[in-house]
């Protein structure tokens, strides 16, 4: 079994988001850099982990994505498993599917021991525990124009007509 990039990409933001500070957001753009993401990936992830209820999306000036209350509470594995679905370390250990050679084939009790130890694993690795760690970096430093607000444009109050006297080459 190999973790998918989005479910890796996935496992990443939500370490960034949850060692932010309590209500804080981050934008795309921070996101991407933090975790060293594409932008246009990294958009699909962020849905699939709001979906989920492990983020919140935010539009406006002060928008961005900000983890939720369950985020801060799930393990890798719900991160996992909000982007890929049920974990599953061979098909015939998959939820809802009897396997067929389960009563005769010597490896099935082998991937059965290998699944249960990886969901124990997954299951108990905590996004908080591991954002807590200290080993998230503070991007803000390294990029300070991002994490600057900047103030809105003034309203366009269309074109400027030209004064009367004005020559044509002064326009």
């Amino acid at each position: 079994m190999q973790l998918t990039r989005a479910a890796d990409y996935a496992v990443r933001v939500m370490i960034y988001l949850a060692a932010m500070p309590r209500d804080a957001r981050a934008s795309l753009v921070v996101l991407a850099i933090a975790t060293a993401t594409p932008e246009s990936f990294l958009s699909k992830v962020l849905q699939a982990l709001a979906r989920a209820g492990l983020i919140s999306s935010h539009r406006g000036q002060a928008g961005g994505f900000q983890i939720s209350a369950l985020g801060q509470e799930s393990s890798i594995r719900d991160v996992i498993e909000a982007i890929d679905g049920p974990v599953s370390l061979n098909v015939c250990l998959n939820a809802g599917r009897p396997c067929s050679r389960k009563s005769w084939c010597p490896a099935h009790p082998v991937w059965a021991k290998a699944q249960s130890a990886l969901l124990d694993v997954l299951g108990g690795a905590r996004i908080a525990s591991l954002a807590a760690g200290g080993a998230v970096v503070d991007i803000s430093t390294r990029f300070p124009l991002l994490f600057e607000r900047q103030p809105s444009p003034e309203p366009s109050r269309g074109p400027v007509p030209p004064s009367k006297g004005a020559h044509k080459r002064d326009r």
